[in-house]
This record gives C-alpha cells, sequence and structure tokens, in this order.
C-alpha cells in the first residue's frame, strides 16, 4: 500500500474530504494529513487525526527537529489535494512555502493531484485558467471540477466530484507506479454505453453494454493527465472524476457528439456499443397487439458508421483513433478473423478485439482483448480489471501520439 500525503484547502467542500480519507485507510493506505489554516475552520483536527490514525500538523514549526516539511513530502507516494482553492493553487503556482502544506507540495516527488472546489467564476477566472496551465506543465495532475450544486443557491462548474469518484482517481494513478501524466495537453474523446432505438414510446432496440470499459478509458486517460470528454449513451454509472460529460441515447445522437469533439481531439476512443440498425419508422403510440395474433413487421434501416466516418475524416492525420470490436465467432470466421475484417474495412488505428457472451465482456467487471494494430502489431491483454485494458489501450495510443 501506498504513503499518501493529504492536503486539505480551506473550502466548504473539505467535509467531503473526509470521506476520501476514510476510503484510504480502509484499503491500507497510510494516510498523513496536512490541512491549511483555514481548512481547520471547516472540519477540525481531531476529525482529520481519528480518520487516519495519524497526528495532524499544519506548521512547518511543529516537530521542526524532523523537518517535517521536507520529510513529509519525500517520503509520500502521492499528494492530493482537496479541495484545491484557488487561492491555495496560486501559492502553489507561485511556489510560495508559507505553511506546511505549500512547503511540502515543494518537495514532493511522487505524483501530485489537485481537486479543485470553487465557484465557477473563480474556476474560470483568467487568473485561475494561468495557475492550473502552470501547475500542469510542471507534471501536476489537475481534475476538472463537476457540475452541479455550489454552495448557497449556485450551480455550475466547481463542485468537488464525490469521494468515490475522487478515491477511483487516486487508485489509477497509484496503479500506474508513479509513472508521470504522460497525456498531459493532450484532448481524448471517448465514447461509452448502449444506443438505444426507439419503436415506439416505450419500446427500443438496444444492447447489454453497462459503459463500465468506456468509463475505465475516460477515468484512466484523465489520471494521466489528459482533458477527457467522455460521450455516454444510457449509462448509469457515476460520473468519472475530472471529465466532462455528454449524454446521449440514439446512435444519431451519438454520431453529432463524436464528430463535434473529435474535430480537436489528439486521440478518439469508440467504445460505445453502436446499434447497426434503427427503426425506419417511429410509432407515436405504443405499438398494440393484433386481435388475430398475428405480431407486426417491424422495418429496420441501417445507422451511419461513426467508427468508420471519424476515421476516414480525421481534422489531422496525427489524431489516433481506435475502434472497439465485440465480437463472437462462428461458420464463417473466429474471433480474430472478424476483428481483422474489421479492422481493415474502418481505417482506424488500433481495433480493441473482445469475445462477448453470456458471462463475458458486456455487464462484467473484467474484460480480455486482442489489440489489433492497422501496423500489423497484436497485444494480447489477459482477463482482468477493464481499467488495467483501459491502460494498456492508452499506452499503445501514447506510441502513436
Amino acid at each position: 500500500m501506498a504513503e499518501i500525503v493529504l492536503g486539505v484547502g480551506g473550502g466548504i467542500a473539505a467535509y467531503k474530504v473526509a470521506e476520501v480519507l476514510r476510503r484510504l485507510t480502509e484499503s491500507g493506505h497510510v494516510v498523513t494529513v496536512v490541512p491549511t489554516r483555514s481548512a481547520l475552520r471547516f472540519v477540525g483536527e481531531p476529525t482529520w487525526a481519528a480518520l487516519s490514525g495519524r497526528p495532524v500538523h499544519t506548521e512547518v514549526f511543529d516537530d521542526v527537529h524532523e523537518v517535517p516539511h521536507v520529510r513529509i513530502g519525500r517520503r509520500a507516494d502521492l499528494v492530493l489535494v482537496a479541495p484545491a482553492t484557488a487561492d491555495l493553487m496560486a501559492r502553489a503556482a507561485a511556489g510560495m512555502a508559507d505553511d506546511l502544506l505549500t512547503s511540502t507540495l515543494l518537495t514532493a516527488r511522487g505524483p501530485v493531484v489537485y481537486v479543485p472546489a470553487m465557484h465557477t467564476e473563480m474556476w474560470e477566472h483568467p487568473a485561475t485558467v494561468a495557475n492550473v496551465e502552470t501547475l500542469r506543465k510542471r507534471g501536476a495532475l489537475v481534475i476538472e471540477p463537476a457540475v452541479g450544486r455550489l454552495t448557497g443557491a449556485d450551480t455550475g462548474k466547481g463542485r468537488l466530484p464525490e469521494p468515490a469518484d475522487i478515491y477511483d482517481y487516486v487508485t489509477d494513478v497509484l496503479g500506474r507506479g508513479g509513472a508521470g501524466p504522460d497525456l498531459t495537453g493532450r484532448h481524448v474523446v471517448v465514447s461509452a454505453g448502449g444506443t438505444r432505438e426507439h419503436l415506439d414510446p416505450v419500446r427500443f432496440l438496444g444492447n447489454r453494454s453497462s459503459g463500465r470499459q468506456g468509463y475505465a478509458l475516460a477515468r484512466a486517460a484523465a489520471a494521466r493527465g489528459a482533458r477527457v470528454t467522455l460521450v455516454a449513451a444510457n449509462v448509469a454509472l457515476p460520473d468519472p472524476a475530472g471529465v466532462d460529460l455528454v449524454r446521449v441515447g440514439s446512435a444519431a445522437q451519438l454520431f453529432d457528439a463524436m464528430v463535434a469533439a473529435a474535430a480537436d481531439a489528439d486521440a478518439v476512443v469508440m467504445a460505445a456499443a453502436v446499434a447497426d440498425f434503427r427503426p425506419a419508422a417511429y410509432a407515436d403510440t405504443k405499438i398494440k397487439k393484433s386481435a388475430d395474433g398475428s405480431s407486426p413487421v417491424i422495418e429496420l434501416e441501417r445507422n451511419a458508421d461513426i467508427l468508420a466516418h471519424l476515421a476516414a475524416h480525421r481534422p489531422s492525420p496525427a489524431q489516433v483513433v481506435v475502434g472497439f470490436a465485440a465480437e463472437t465467432g462462428d461458420a464463417s470466421g473466429s474471433v480474430l478473423d472478424h476483428g481483422r475484417a474489421k479492422l481493415a474495412s474502418k481505417g482506424c488505428d488500433l481495433l480493441v478485439v473482445n469475445e462477448v457472451g453470456a458471462d463475458r465482456g458486456f455487464e462484467s467487471e473484467d474484460n480480455a482483448a486482442v489489440i489489433l494494430g492497422a501496423d500489423g502489431s497484436s497485444v494480447t491483454v489477459e482477463s482482468g480489471p477493464k481499467s488495467a485494458l483501459a491502460h494498456v489501450v492508452w499506452d499503445l495510443v501514447r506510441d502513436r501520439l
């Protein structure tokens, strides 16, 4: 398990960070809490000490003989700053060391993750934008804040992500063994979930995709420093921390959202399960059972091939396009035979081929795949968490950017 420094900024969202601390300690991590003076006005020292099981200090002169401002930062496998207020990030960007937390940030040698929380106007202010850019250029990971209810009656971007999402993000960063944010400065677009093509007001054609693999890809890219746009089709999972989420329903809506988001993207990953067909006509009222017992005839028409369109209409030849192929073998060929044929027809750079069935692929926590490259390469990923497959995909994308 890791040794983590949890820096707590002076914002009302500090109360939510107590839950983050609980999740980290229950997972076996050793957590040293370093709050600012202002943070202790929102959540007191006894709470942080009780949840972490360790002493809590705010000043460089506490236990000065141990030189805490140097020792704590050097020993940390990761420093998590939450909530990261506008003031705290400004001081960090300026390299100030006027308390134990900012001093620790200057001596940290592992990954540093900032989780901002503030009013929308503060987040969008040019000074904050510049400070965030400075921190990211130095290798820090600054999570995009969530959109939602802020202090008082305000609503907008600036809300602290939910504790479970922050914990998942940190777990992803730690899972890379301290590797740097190799996608910093990149914009990536990921699709997730399964589209629905409505027959009438109550019925639709759909599939079993839960969106877990797409969400794992988005979370992994954010943990590696990318700016992530996640286009989610009918997904009931919690929003991943640090991504811009676009919700869609049908294949046509997914097509429009992906084309728009891909216009300035460095990489596009089509992990969503897209319906190949849609009803040619939509019934405005529920289709009734006929009195004579006959079944209605539903005429279908093809949806646009989103992956092939994205690959053929890249805004730049340097853009990397990745597709997913959920396949089953049949009399005409194996899973890989169908995957290679699809790779050739789609025109993408990488195709993640995974076999699906009653107990594999869709709706499961784990995944296994073979990643085929247009250059003839092939990488086998054994069954494991979908986050592990996600990082292999991003390793291959990074090498092609």
